[in-house]
């Protein structure tokens, strides 16, 4: 939907602008008028004139506004209120140590934003202290997703967003293996989400615009179109995922990370979920047909755990080539038998999971010819993740530089945790607002990351340490003086990159 703009309007006097649910309310549910008896007001914030004002809808008493804002305030129309509404996810994490019932927390958190009437934006909302019940159960808030509904830098303002809150706990439990009597490898790991291992994984990875969303869209479609019942001889989804491309560009943390949010995002619908991280190395056996029934064992096992109608179990097969060879090439060696028998249990396996609708198997693969095509065409969603666009190099550098900043590791400033350098967008224009200071530091990661091109994004997080290690002096360096050294680690790397 398009902004909501005023342009003629000044900020200072934006505060006085209310949505018309916000503007008045003299009478109660049931059409009677309120009396001052009747007004509630143990549950108001104290807050500044500086503030935004107040916005829990029960009248308060007047404050004195200069003329000029009263006559702004009344000469400026009020915002319609759009019934299609943005929806923008609100993920509240809890402190390991809170019992609070997540309904309640849930409640908290939508009565909060409600009364403080943030703009939305991506990032973090910081905890009123006013707010003890919050402030005794909840370690974070944060905004996502809010660039699909804004264009050209602008802002979601309160009125034009539905926040839709999830609430979730980390476990820390770690990793489980399989226990296996006759002394293999285990077969699989296993992770209860969402975990502490994987917190933070889905923000930093960067991306060409929309392929996370991408991916939440098909996941959300999936598990939607099984709860609903559509009948899948009429429309087919399988619910696999193959992510391919070269090698070091995140695929199988993105895969990891991806299970994390939707364990987030359907926590209500699916109090329990899993990770099952298939150590595919693990399935092949000395013994001739042996490691067909491997699979089939691995298969059951995971069967076992979908039957559980409140788990969402997701599988995650790395390197899938290695377990789905193409067949027809197969056929050329010199015991192909064993190998074709793996990619029939394999296939047969996932078409009976097919009928589980709680269960979502995600792929990865460096050489996507070498998989067998039944498999390929399996697949709903064959995405591929290809090294790190400009954009992409600048966002990733930016935030290692960015962290460098926070530890102190390297010092531009008197208060290095508030410096923050512009965002990709920001830098691509001739005068940035900071000063010239910053512009000159802008240039110089742009050009940093226009030096790595063909780097990985594996590699682009293991540049800045390199850098680091190739100073001087490491415990004194000024960002510029960094950005500079980091120019020339990258020239070094490009050279060394195999034909």
């Amino acid at each position: 939907m398009p902004l909501l703009r005023q342009p003629h309007i000044s900020a200072s006097e934006l505060r006085f602008i209310f949505p018309p649910k916000f503007q008045k309310q003299t009478e109660d549910e049931d059409g009677r008028p309120l009396s001052s008896s009747r007004v509630r007001d143990g549950d108001d914030d104290e807050r500044s004139d500086g503030d935004l004002g107040h916005r829990s809808g029960h009248p308060r008493p007047e404050r004195r506004r200069s003329s000029a804002s009263i006559s702004a305030a009344a000469a400026a129309p009020a915002p319609p209120v759009s019934d299609d509404k943005i929806l923008v996810p609100v993920e509240v994490c809890l402190k390991p140590s809170s019992t609070a019932r997540t309904d309640d927390v849930r409640s908290a958190v939508e009565r909060m934003l409600e009364k403080r009437s943030l703009s939305y934006s991506d990032g973090p909302v910081p905890v009123p202290i006013d707010y003890v019940f919050l402030v005794d159960n909840v370690w974070r808030i944060r905004i996502c997703e809010t660039d699909e509904g804004v264009k050209d830098h602008g802002v979601l303002l309160f009125w034009q967003v539905k926040p839709v809150v999830h609430v979730f706990q980390l476990s820390e439990e770690g990793p489980c293996e399989e226990s296996s009597a006759d002394g293999q490898l285990s077969s699989f790991h296993e992770w209860i989400l969402p975990a502490k291992e994987f917190d933070g994984i889905w923000e930093s990875l960067i991306y060409e615009p929309g392929l996370k969303q991408r991916l939440l869209r098909y996941a959300q479609s999936a598990l939607l179109f099984t709860e609903k019942g559509v009948d899948p001889f009429l429309v087919s989804w399988n619910r696999i995922i193959l992510l391919h491309g070269p090698p070091g560009t995140g695929k199988t943390s993105l895969c990891k990370a991806l299970a994390q949010k939707l364990s987030i995002r359907f926590n209500s619908r699916y109090p329990q979920c899993q990770l099952i991280e298939v150590n595919a190395h693990s399935l092949f056996s000395k013994w001739f047909s042996e490691s067909g029934k491997l699979v089939a064992r691995l298969f059951e096992k995971i069967q076992e755990m979908v039957e559980e109608e409140n788990n969402l179990v997701f599988v995650l097969i790395d390197e899938v080539e290695s377990l789905a060879a193409a067949r027809k090439a197969a056929l050329s060696g010199s015991e192909p038998s064993d190998s074709i028998r793996v990619v029939n249990a394999l296939l047969t396996q996932m078409d009976k999971l097919k009928s589980s609708p709680n269960v979502i198997i995600m792929t990865t693969s460096n050489i996507t010819a070498a998989i067998d095509v039944a498999f390929v065409d399996r697949a709903d969603i064959k995405a591929y993740i290809g090294p790190p666009t400009l954009h992409a190099r600048y966002e990733i550098l930016r935030s290692c530089v960015q962290e460098l900043m926070r530890a102190g590791i390297l010092s531009d400033t008197e208060e290095p945790v508030k410096f923050t350098l512009p965002n990709y967008a920001t830098a691509q224009e001739r005068q940035v607002a900071q000063g010239p200071e910053m512009e000159g530091l802008c240039k110089m990661l742009l050009e940093v990351a226009e030096t790595c091109e063909g780097l990985s994004g594996r590699s682009l997080r293991r540049l800045p340490f390199l850098t680091h290690a190739s100073l001087a002096d490491a415990y004194s360096c000024d960002l510029a003086k960094f950005l500079c050294t980091m120019r020339d680690t990258a020239k070094k790397e490009q050279t060394e990159l195999p034909d």
